[in-house]
């Protein structure tokens, strides 16, 4: 059983984000490396999406509707509604995520 899955307008932002800070602070050989992990890590959401963890941020708060996988740094936050995993959010774990995920996920 395979499912979609669809990268959302901030997640696609997210990646042109990564991509670019990369290229400018290492090469684009780099920032394409990166692309092609995270791409991978993405695909493989459409054969196995509950693989994922829930984040500990919404963890703590008792929110259980989203999930995450990693490629390291990264983190990869998305929702399954029906058959389509919708990517919401991909971030360098090293950033402040409680505060990413206020403003993107809980308050919108």
């Amino acid at each position: 059983m395979t499912f979609d899955v669809l990268l959302t307008e901030d997640a696609l932002r997210d990646l042109e984000d990564i991509t670019a800070h990369i290229a400018a602070h290492d090469s684009p050989q780099a920032a394409r490396r990166v692309l092609d992990k995270i791409s991978d890590a993405v695909t493989r959401l459409s054969e196995m999406p509950d693989r994922g963890n829930v984040p500990p941020e919404l963890l703590e708060t008792g929110i259980r509707d989203y999930r995450e996988v990693r490629f390291k740094p990264y983190r990869i936050l998305y929702v399954v509604i029906e058959r389509r995993v919708h990517i919401l959010l991909i971030a360098d774990g090293r950033r402040d995520l409680r505060a990413l995920l206020e403003r993107r996920l809980l308050s919108g």
